[in-house]
């Protein structure tokens, strides 16, 4: 089995860097996919958020109002903080599960955008770091999902620095170019997992 970490800044493109990879077979392991199952309805996790950040963060059919707690937290490093120390390690013992429920070929690429911010580097064999310039996030950002500049740089600004995220690669992605010239990028890593 090969771990791989895959991480990248917030409107990098490591979404699509992940369905490419699962195409070619990898088994992914989606930490933000996870931090939302374990926040569900009925869910401890769900409790304990509440019990820290109050009724006001559900909505009225009782889920978690993800974009009232997003304003929450980033604008605040300690309510950000607080919010970590409950989903992480929930995200972490489900990723454990499916982890060891893989084959013993499998290339097993955990999805994780704060890897670098949590010094998360040293449990893989591989760090892959999806990169583009901040100017691209924060354009992405804006024009693709709707944010406003103020809410773009501060979800930027709540992540590890791009030259913190470069520290901690083993590959290097680059997606500051269109959509066509990362796919041979991304191959190519496949082509490198597949023989390691």
């Amino acid at each position: 089995m090969v771990k791989v970490g895959l991480t990248g800044g917030i409107g990098a493109g490591k979404s699509e860097v992940s369905r490419l990879l699962a195409s070619y077979g990898a088994v992914i392991v989606d930490a933000d996919r996870l931090a939302r199952e374990v926040v569900a309805p009925g869910t401890p996790g769900l409790a304990a958020v509440v019990e820290e950040f109050g009724d006001g963060v559900l909505t009225p059919d009782g889920s978690l109002d993800r974009p009232k707690l997003g304003g929450i937290v980033f604008a605040d490093p300690e309510k950000l903080k607080a919010l970590n120390a409950i989903v992480h390690p929930l995200v972490g013992a489900r990723s454990a599960e499916l982890e060891a429920s893989a084959g013993p070929d499998a290339v097993v690429v955990h999805d994780v955008p704060l890897l670098a911010e949590n010094g998360l580097a040293p449990l893989y064999d591989l760090v892959i770091v999806v990169d583009v310039a901040p100017e691209t996030q924060l354009d992405r950002l804006v024009r693709l999902r709707g944010m406003t500049q103020d809410e773009a740089k501060a979800r930027m600004a709540a992540q590890a620095t791009r030259e913190q995220r470069l520290a901690v690669a083993d590959i290097v992605i680059d997606n500051d170019g269109p959509l066509a010239a990362l796919e041979p990028q991304v191959r190519a890593v496949w082509e490198r997992l597949r023989g390691a």
